[in-house]
């Protein structure tokens, strides 16, 4: 009997490390697995993590690499310039745009091509032209990767292959990466192509790609771009972008078996579950007791963050303001710039502040002549009337 009992339990230990390392969630209607050894779901505008698992784990990384790779292009202000496809590009193994060797094609195109199709000739094509040698790209993708915050990622190669084990990141850093990108609107129509054209150097017909990507091009209509990327070492990873109405979300999965299921699932849930708030609106300040600064301090912009309903009761704002002048000293001094600030806490948690100006305008006192008359006097005399 006791050792049945065991046989069991230990059934039972084994069934519920099955059921918890897939990773789930549950708020309001929905239920979502994640079948990523590593995932993470993010607001775009404020970066604030919705959802994550094992997001700080160094892993391999394929080609979703190539993201830094099109930034580092655009970024070089090179898009027009014209490059020739060297002995290296054109020898570089794994997906291809079939380069040919001494090949001259636009730098704008290589970049599509990086993007869309995946191409790891384009990748050390656009690194050696960007970076003077791939080892020169090289630092430069880890400088940059330094730059935003990619504090366990390291850079060995322009396209992800598995040819260095010093080549890797996480799914926050990713996250991070594609939170960067989204700001430039080059990266984000070049992400969000679903069909590209480029003229091919002394024949008369154009390549054509299409896009990898098949949450853009036929699985979610929400989807506004992002990189596919497999190696056998790194398995399946995906970086993806989605936006509905004001929400705009970012998704990483690395080694996902059910990639373009899990970020569905992530995008619904988030879209579902949050709402991007205007916690400060850009303007006046209303109901300021202090005389001095009634309606004459403003928000210098708006402060939206994402929450849910239940969060909402969460908030809460202080507003924190420099004493008011004495005299006359801001005429003398100037008026200070902020003037003060709106700090936002989310559950006792500070999560942004919001600079304030003083845009009223500032009276000179009006001294009586007796108390002109008693500054002349002190003046005279050389004493401070204050003591």
């Amino acid at each position: 009997m006791v050792k049945q009992a065991v046989i069991k339990l230990n059934v039972v230990i084994i069934v519920l490390l099955l059921l918890f390392s897939i990773s789930t969630t549950t708020v309001g209607a929905y239920n979502f697995s994640v079948s990523g050894q590593a995932a993470i779901l993010m607001e775009q505008e404020s970066g604030r993590v919705l959802y994550e698992k094992d997001a700080h784990k160094q892993l391999r990384i394929a080609s979703i690499t190539k993201i830094m790779t099109a930034l580092l292009a655009i970024e070089s202000g090179k898009m027009d310039e014209i490059v020739t496809v060297s002995s290296n590009a054109f020898g570089t193994e794994g997906s291809s745009l079939y380069l040919r060797l001494g090949e001259k094609i636009k730098l704008e195109d290589l970049v599509y091509g990086l993007m869309l199709r995946s191409g790891n000739d384009s990748a050390v094509a656009i690194a050696e032209h960007v970076g003077g040698s791939l080892d020169g790209f090289v630092y430069l993708m880890n400088e940059k990767a330094k730059e935003i915050g990619m504090a366990k990622t390291v850079f060995n190669n322009p396209h992800g292959l598995d040819d260095h084990e010093e080549h890797y990141s996480t799914a926050y850093d990713m996250a991070l990466l594609t939170r960067y990108a989204m700001k430039n609107e080059q990266f984000r129509v070049i992400s969000a192509t679903k069909s590209y054209r480029a003229p091919q150097e002394g024949e008369n017909w154009d390549r054509i790609w299409q896009n990898k990507n098949r949450l853009l091009t036929q699985l979610y209509k929400y989807s506004t771009g992002g990189k596919t990327g497999y190696t056998k070492r790194a398995k399946r990873t995906l970086v993806s972008t989605a936006a509905k109405e004001d929400v705009h979300l970012i998704a990483v999965t690395l080694n996902a078996p059910s990639d373009w299921q899990d970020h569905m699932n992530m995008f619904n849930w988030g879209f579902d579950s949050f709402e991007v708030f205007p916690v400060v609106e850009e303007g006046i300040i209303d109901n300021l007791k202090d005389n001095f600064y009634k309606n004459k301090v403003s928000a210098n912009y708006t402060f939206e963050y994402p929450v849910t309903s239940e969060e909402k009761q969460f908030l809460s704002k202080k507003i924190t303001l420099y004493n008011p002048p004495k005299g006359n000293e801001w005429q003398e001094n100037g008026v200070p710039n902020p003037v003060g600030k709106i700090t936002i806490d989310l559950n006792g948690t500070t999560i942004g502040e919001v600079p304030l100006s003083f845009v009223g305008e500032v009276t000179i006192e009006k001294k009586s002549f007796w108390s002109k008359l008693v500054d002349l006097v002190f003046l005279t005399l050389g004493v401070n009337k204050d003591g």
